[in-house]
């Protein structure tokens, strides 16, 4: 699941006209990597909420710009493993 989900996140934020080219795991979202600004991380959000029928709180935008793509990769999936333990996810 870990792959899916990654490259969905590269392929939205490649269609947000950010380079991604060199991006890996270790690569952060936020300042000294990708640069997100707090609209793009939210953006980013929306499209894996949308996507995957997770959910980020409004006060985990800042956390999430200073996670690196394999952090967040990590936290879409956990949500989307809780889900499915918890009965919330199809």
């Amino acid at each position: 699941m870990n792959t899916e989900v990654r490259q969905f996140v590269v392929d939205s934020l490649e269609q947000m006209n950010y380079d991604v080219s060199g991006v890996d795991d270790d690569t952060t979202l936020g300042p000294a990597g990708l640069d997100l600004e707090s609209l793009a991380v939210a953006e980013l959000a929306v499209r894996v909420e949308d996507k995957y029928g997770v959910k980020f709180g409004e006060d985990e935008a800042e956390e999430m710009a200073g996670m690196t793509l394999g952090e967040f990769v990590v936290a879409v999936t956990e949500r989307l493993d809780l889900a499915k333990t918890s009965g919330q996810a199809e």
